[in-house]
């Protein structure tokens, strides 16, 4: 099993979405059960990750449990099916595969029109996703970075609200300009690369080798390799999503249904994250390292930070309010990548997993009103702690973790990425301080109108708490807050190792003559591998 790890918690969701195809539509309560029971599934067959990925956390590779070889899946334009993890994306891994199914269980109630196709797509969504963090071969990460878009398409164009389709196609649009700037970036690493070695591939530690030279490759230099920059950053940025591409978010959210918004918080949004940390951070250390460069990254997060969080206080609909939110959090996210150090970019990674628990909560705590209610006016609510206890109990916790309150998770987080800010230039640092007041200042706001007080609308008189399934789904993201906000010293040292790479990377990189020397000395059918064997040992 060990061997054949991730291959296993990649297929398991994808499985369940085979298995479903062959259950008549009209048996709803089946397709239900089948849907979550491979939803946990896949939660389940990732936890023995946990041990394993300990047990090597200590090795020097730099990315554990590597399924297949470069080039073995389409050789003739050197693709290859290469899977492998490091401490970031293990983490990801785990809030994808936990979020996936507190996401299918979230939605047995919800949907009720179309359940087969809706649940279908959901698991191969959820496939896509886990695609996007364990591959390492860059013609495969495309694969599956595109392949989760339709899935996300349908989910809010089919089962939204009254402007899905409006939702829905911007959505699509916004991410497919990013992707098509992506592909030519990539496809210009792939042509580099044989230029340099004479190897067609696409595997990515050999990339990491070859693509930072075109900084200084005469016959392209500093303006070729800041192109390329900016063609993977808008990819990046839209997904993340950066101020100005996040117009997008709040459309998506508002009108995906619970479950769609959950994922897409949780999970989705991370990909422009990881994007950033896997490709762009390496690939373009010079060009990161550019003042100019780093400035404008630096300024665009502060903006999305301040920005996000006084528009979510402008706002009347609850979801429009935690979609704006979003943009101010992931705007920590982004200020603790390009501060480059080693605790602002763990704090950064920390802080996506946060983010995952918190706003996937908060998230759900908006679709039960909304499904005893059908509305998300926040005029609409008041007094709602009088009948519903257990929720107004919950949705004060989450409301305190997504605020960063201490001995909860989203303190660890935003914590490290200031102090990791600081370190590199206080004034960062005291410009994104605000952005944690004015969290502070919306959910309070929204909390004081939505549940204290008496019950002023005789429609919330006869609300029904908590049903147990509905519990259910917040207990792990729970225990997560409060493990991380007391104990969060195994999360740090899993990112220990891969971050301090990272940050070894773009602040030194080292000389490739060695590298070249070994290439030139080597037969081209093995040059592409002693590249990537080569970099793991160093």
């Amino acid at each position: 099993m060990q061997n054949h790890i991730l291959s296993i918690i990649l297929f398991t969701p994808l499985v369940g979405a085979l298995v479903l195809l062959f259950v008549p539509k009209e048996n709803k309560d089946a397709i239900r059960w089948i849907a979550n029971l491979f939803a946990l599934g896949g939660l389940l067959v990732s936890l023995p990750l946990v041990p394993m990925f300990w047990s090597q956390m200590q090795s020097a590779d730099r990315f554990k449990f590597i399924e297949g070889v470069p080039n073995n899946w389409i050789p003739s334009i050197g693709a290859g099916y290469v899977i492998g993890i490091d401490g970031i994306s293990f983490l990801l891994i785990m809030l994808t595969t936990l979020l996936g199914w507190i996401s299918i269980l979230s939605s047995w109630t919800a949907i009720e029109t179309r359940v087969k196709e809706y649940y279908v797509w959901f698991l191969i969504l959820q496939t896509g996703m886990l695609g996007v963090f364990m591959a390492l071969d860059f013609f495969l990460f495309f694969v599956f970075w595109e392949a989760m878009l339709v899935p996300m398409y349908l989910l809010i164009g089919i089962w939204g609200g009254p402007r899905k389709l409006y939702a829905a196609i911007k959505f699509f649009l916004y991410t497919l300009a990013g992707s098509v700037l992506m592909l030519l970036g990539i496809l210009f690493l792939y042509f580099h690369h044989h230029a340099l070695t004479g190897i067609y591939t696409f595997s990515l530690t050999a990339l990491y080798e070859t693509a930072p030279k075109i900084y200084s490759d005469p016959a392209y230099g500093p303006g070729i390799a800041t192109l390329l920059f900016f063609a993977f950053f808008f990819a990046f940025a839209i997904k993340v999503p950066m101020f100005p591409f996040h117009t997008w978010l709040p459309d998506a959210h508002v009108e995906a249904p619970t479950a769609g918004s959950v994922i897409l918080a949780g999970v989705l949004l991370k990909m422009g994250t990881y994007g950033f940390i896997r490709f762009s951070l390496p690939f373009f250390p010079d060009v990161l390292m550019h003042t100019k460069v780093r400035g404008w990254m630096i300024t665009l997060s502060i903006i999305a930070i301040i920005y996000g969080a006084l528009v979510s206080l402008m706002q009347k609909d609850m979801k429009k309010l935690v979609a704006y939110s979003s943009v101010s959090h992931l705007g920590f996210c982004t200020l603790g990548i390009f501060a480059l150090t080693p605790l602002g970019l763990s704090g950064s990674v920390l802080q996506q997993i946060n983010h995952g628990i918190s706003t996937g909560a908060l998230f759900l705590i908006v679709g039960i009103l909304y499904e005893r209610r059908h509305t998300r006016e926040i005029a609409e609510y008041g007094g709602i702690s009088n009948v519903m206890p257990v929720y107004a109990t919950i949705t004060m916790i989450m409301f305190l973790s997504s605020m960063g309150l201490p001995l909860l998770n989203g303190f660890v987080g935003e914590f490290t990425i200031l102090q990791g800010t600081f370190m590199e230039n206080w004034r960062w640092g005291a410009w994104a301080v605000p952005g944690v007041v004015l969290a502070a200042a919306y959910l309070l706001w929204l909390y004081q109108r939505v549940f204290f007080g008496p019950v002023t609308n005789p429609k919330n008189e006869k609300l029904h708490d908590l049903t147990p399934r509905e519990v259910l789904t917040f207990v792990p993201l729970l225990i997560m807050a409060f493990w991380i906000g007391l104990y969060p010293k195994p999360f740090f040292e899993i990112l220990e190792q891969p971050v301090n790479q990272i940050v070894q990377d773009v602040r030194h990189p080292r000389s490739g003559a060695a590298v070249n020397a070994a290439l030139q000395a080597t037969p081209p059918a093995t040059a592409a591998v002693t590249a990537s064997s080569t970099r793991g040992k160093n």
